[in-house]
């Protein structure tokens, strides 16, 4: 998902995790990392966020996403 504030001035990336009606995992881009939201989702995002190949795509995520994708 990404929300717009201010058109481009303010972009935030948000990417969800979500099983069985319950979300378990987030990514942030205010936040800079995953955000896991149950025990299996803390070990989840543990993971990811040391996985240097991950966290560098979903931080420059608002760029060649949300930002590429504004004037659509």
């Amino acid at each position: 998902e990404c929300h717009f504030t201010n058109g481009t001035e303010k972009v935030r990336f948000v990417e969800r995790y979500i099983y069985n009606r319950m979300q378990y995992a987030m990514f942030d881009s205010d936040v800079g990392e995953y955000v896991g939201f149950t025990p299996w989702g803390e070990k989840v995002a543990r993971n990811w966020n040391n996985n240097e190949a991950i966290m560098e795509r979903r931080r420059t995520a608002v760029d060649w996403l949300c930002r590429h994708n504004y004037p659509i």
